[in-house]
């Protein structure tokens, strides 16, 4: 609880700070509509990529348009305060290490990618596996080794981070902030042992009466929300920190910013930026993958404390403003829907 309080001051003048610039900027409003409005604003994301008849749909190039204008300025404006990291050079060395370790290095290709975990970050890696040749093809067989046969900025000597920061073309890809946080608890507490073992077992002995008989496999929803509240978020693990603070994009000036909501739209963007073989495409979905609806999501959140809610937002704030998502729908009419 100290720390939460501890880090709560720290963010408030800065938070502060950013709901004026996005007050300046007439942004606040469209942010505020996402959980004030008893039904959603039409999705930014058109969920299939651009629609062609005789060309591309107006309409959801409008859309796109306008989700890449709000995001380029809101960046903009809050990079561009004096308080703001220019380079991973200003950053604190925790903070640098972080994202130096989730920039990805394609030197034939002059590329670097932030990897985000649930933001289809695996694939991105057999993509890079494939045009490095230590990958056949991205329909490969088998588990995804998320080290090997990967070049990691972070391993890098000083001179040479600089280089690539500075000349390499420089993407990531972002999501729903709760929604990438629905998918790693699914994942994580529902499929894989291990985190079951060394998280489960803590967050239910942590927020449960008599929860030490747990195996860490029936941690909820909320005792998870309640566990990211108290925690430091430099301290997270990857699959719920931040992006923000995985991939730091003050620090790091993105070239493009692709969508889950528009994964294959956006990815064959990039692939054709860095030509890329024609052979080498973004992998399907795999068929086990069970993906978070928007009825999923509904009805977690609706399920959900809204006071729990309510304090988690500061922390994951410059991911849905940054990157222009609404604010969770949590009144009570929509959660009657």
């Amino acid at each position: 609880a100290r720390s939460r309080g501890a880090a709560g001051a720290a963010l408030l003048p800065s938070m502060l700070m950013f709901g004026v610039i996005l007050a300046s900027s007439g942004l606040l409003l469209m942010i505020e509509r996402g959980i004030l409005a008893q039904v959603g604003p039409p999705p930014l994301h058109p969920p299939g990529g651009l629609s062609r008849r005789d060309g591309r749909d107006s309409t959801a190039e409008l859309e796109l348009e306008v989700l890449r204008d709000t995001r380029n300025r809101t960046i903009r404006a809050l990079c561009g305060q004096r308080s703001m990291p220019r380079s991973v050079w200003e950053l604190p060395p925790g903070q640098r290490r972080t994202v130096l370790r989730h920039l990805l290095v394609s030197d034939k290709y002059r590329f670097l990618y932030c990897y985000v975990p649930k933001v289809a970050c695996s694939n991105w890696k057999r993509i890079l596996k494939v045009l490095d040749g230590a990958l056949e093809s991205v329909d490969a067989k088998g588990k995804m080794d998320h080290k090997s046969d990967l070049v990691f900025l972070g391993d890098m000597k000083p001179e040479e981070i600089s280089y690539r920061l500075k000349h390499y073309y420089k993407f990531i890809f972002v999501r729903n902030p709760m929604e990438r946080l629905l998918s790693a608890y699914r994942n994580k507490f529902g499929e894989i042992k291990e985190y079951q073992q060394k998280y489960g077992v803590e967050i239910v002995r942590r927020y449960r009466k008599n929860g030490g008989n747990s195996a860490g496999d029936d941690v909820s929803f909320s005792e998870f929300l309640q566990y990211l509240l108290d925690e430091d978020v430099e301290r997270m693990n990857e699959h719920w920190m931040p992006i923000y603070n995985l991939c730091q994009p003050c620090a790091v000036r993105y070239d493009f910013i692709g969508s889950y909501e528009r994964l294959h739209a956006d990815a064959n963007h990039v692939l054709e930026h860095i030509q890329s073989p024609s052979f080498v495409r973004f992998p399907e979905r795999q068929a086990w993958y069970k993906p978070v609806t928007a009825e999923t999501l509904h009805y977690y959140l609706c399920n959900t404390p809204r006071r729990l809610l309510k304090e988690l937002l500061p922390k994951y704030i410059l991911d849905f403003s940054l990157f222009a998502y609404p604010l969770p729908n949590i009144t009570s009419e929509f959660c009657r829907q």
